[in-house]
């Protein structure tokens, strides 16, 4: 049974990049092959979200995401008002329903909508610290998602089950699930998505088709951007640099911020060298008062982007092959005064970084242990803090 026709294109209206994975679904979809379970895999902000729900659209003959040329089979105008198509997200267990149907409604404007818990902790206040931990409880699994998977089709091809973030489910959450995947009913499709396939059960994954999706360019970033957001072409493809491959995270990122932060940038990397104390800790609360989480990752991501541009400009001194190449001057320097820089590793612990924020951990915290361990690592040497006792942090600054 032929899902899309011939000249059809998956996701064409609405999906960003990842033509390799889209093209692996639409030869599916072409055939009579359509599996009882797909794994979704890639990296955060790579579209994970988006193309599961794409996929289910197209199962069930919604005209939306991908353009059905006439052979629409429902009349609803989205996956949020069709009967069969059942969407689940981790959920702290002090959220409820009304919580899950607001994220779930914001998603249906927005398929790359930031709505998981860990990330955006309160709808209402995006700079809000408190921390979420959110997963799939026993409790939800048996209360929320395996009551649905005994719905028949009321009016699709499929009851389809979406659950993203399924790397978070508990472990007697993921038995439990487990054995509903086992003895599926002909006609269930499950659509799970994962960053982290480590943290699944390898029966989970064995009993799953698996659609990997990559980090998506800097191309590709900026095409979403200009095509979908309404972004100038210059704006789109500065905050493409600084995405990270995450075209989910850089539609909150705030140019006019970015830009004074990228100078500030430079000065944390001075202070930082010359560990000079009052300046240094004025910058770092500065970002830590006026920077919300999504421009804190950007902030990361342009020190890592310019560290990188040092790295390859001190390896070819080809200008050519640099992203910041306004800051040229600034390269030639560092590349002249710090010769012995271990640029490998301070990028290593800025990557180390980036998960600390999204867990909510504040930057006034983190950044005064950054500049520590940069302080040496530009100087060639061993950071004052062994790595097997991060928490000894204190006594970096006797030790350069």
């Amino acid at each position: 049974m032929s899902f899309i026709d011939e000249n059809i294109s998956f996701g064409d209206r609405r999906l960003v990049g990842q033509q390799k994975a889209k093209e692996q679904m639409e030869r599916i979809l072409k055939s009579d092959r359509l599996g009882h379970a797909y794994l979704v895999t890639g990296p955060e902000g790579s579209g994970k979200t988006a193309f599961a729900l794409a996929l289910a659209e197209v199962v069930n003959g919604i005209d939306h995401y991908t353009d059905l040329k006439g052979t629409t089979l429902s009349k609803k105008s989205s996956w949020f008002s069709h009967p069969d198509i059942h969407v689940f997200i981790p959920m702290p267990t002090s959220a409820g329903t009304d919580e899950l149907n607001a994220r779930l409604k914001m998603l249906a404007e927005d398929p790359y909508e930031i709505v998981d818990f860990t990330l955006r902790p309160v709808l209402t206040d995006t700079d809000s610290a408190k921390n979420l931990q959110a997963f799939y409880s026993i409790n939800y699994y048996h209360e929320e998602i395996r009551p649905r998977s005994v719905y028949k089709p009321n009016e699709g091809r499929r009851t389809v089950i979406i659950i993203t973030g399924v790397d978070t489910m508990r472990k007697e959450s993921a038995n439990a699930f487990l054995k509903l995947l086992e003895e599926p009913s002909e006609k269930l499709l499950f659509i799970l998505t994962a960053s982290k396939t480590d943290q699944l059960l390898p029966t989970i994954i064995s009993r799953c088709q698996q659609i990997r999706l990559n980090p998506l360019s800097q191309q590709e970033v900026a095409e979403g951007l200009m095509r979908y957001d309404g972004a100038e072409e210059k704006d789109a493809r500065f905050l493409a640099r600084l995405s990270g491959g995450n075209y989910s995270l850089s539609r909150f990122f705030e140019i006019d911020t970015l830009q004074k932060t990228r100078k500030e940038m430079v000065q944390f990397l001075r202070y930082s060298y010359t560990q000079d104390v009052p300046p240094l800790m004025e910058i770092i609360k500065n970002w830590d008062r006026s920077l919300n989480r999504e421009n804190q990752i950007a902030l990361c991501n342009t020190l890592e982007q310019f560290l990188r541009d040092i790295m390859i400009y001190r390896e070819t001194r080809n200008a050519d092959l640099i992203t910041n190449i306004d800051q040229l001057e600034v390269i030639e320097k560092f590349c002249d005064t710090m010769k012995s820089a271990r640029l490998e590793d301070m990028i290593e612990h800025l990557q180390h970084l980036k998960p600390l924020l999204y867990q909510n951990v504040l930057l006034k915290y983190i950044f005064p242990v950054l500049s520590m361990r940069f302080a040496s690592l530009m100087r060639g040497k061993d950071p004052a803090i062994n790595k097997k006792e991060p928490w000894r942090h204190l006594p970096a600054y006797s030790e350069l």
